[in-house]
């Protein structure tokens, strides 16, 4: 069954770089942000893993763990990760999860379901693990994206949206195309203008009954 936004993340067991972890478990009441990787050594991963070590400060200060995903063993992604720091310039401390039977891999729906080990194949055959997951502290997933093999993921932006949905899970406005942190927001479609007047004292700009703009709450 393919995963949907709002779905209980499918919770593991898997052995990491940092030990061996359950996944609801080790989420706790953080978010968590699940990166994969299509195989150790390659080079658009390598500046991937080296960027979110060198930001995991600003996910920690938004109250979310970073791990990442590899087809390759404990072993291997620690050699990788020697690489990663000498050539990236940044230490990574969160965990690599080793996925060498692709069990995760497939829970996640990132490979194809007849694909059952990484022995003998390339990046290329595994060219579907590239993808990224949000879960929130209630295990549910908030965001799936998934890239193609030659372009680099802007962690930026994940940032961004982490941003927006910590923001919207507390107040009733949504994001707007572009948005960054201290922009105005959009009021949620399910207010009422009657609703609006005490959740938004200040008042705001109605562009169309549907589309009501107010500065971002803090």
């Amino acid at each position: 069954m393919s995963l949907r936004i709002n779905d209980i993340a499918p919770d593991f067991k898997a052995e990491t770089t940092n030990g061996p972890i359950q996944f609801h478990q080790w989420i706790g009441d953080h978010w968590a942000i699940l990166f994969s990787h299509p195989k150790d050594f390659t080079p658009v991963c390598t500046t991937e893993l080296g960027y979110m070590a060198r930001i995991e400060p600003e996910f920690t200060r938004r109250n979310a763990k970073l791990i990442g995903l590899s087809v390759d063993p404990v072993d291997s992604h620690k050699r990788w990760l020697s690489d990663i720091e000498e050539t990236q310039g940044a230490k990574v401390n969160y965990p690599i999860i080793a996925d060498r039977e692709l069990a995760v891999s497939k829970l996640y729906n990132m490979l194809p379901a007849d694909e059952v080990t990484v022995d003998g194949r390339t990046a290329v055959n595994n060219q579907t693990v590239r993808s990224v997951f949000i879960v929130g502290p209630d295990k549910k997933i908030k965001l799936m994206l998934t890239y193609p093999m030659t372009t680099g993921r802007n962690f930026d932006e994940i940032l961004r949206v982490l941003d927006s949905m910590q923001m919207t899970a507390c107040f009733k406005v949504a994001t707007p195309a572009n948005w960054k942190p201290g922009d105005d927001v959009i009021i949620a479609g399910s207010v009422s203008d009657d609703d609006a007047k005490t959740l938004f004292p200040d008042g705001w700009k109605t562009v169309k009954p549907y589309l009501r703009v107010v500065k971002q709450p803090r």
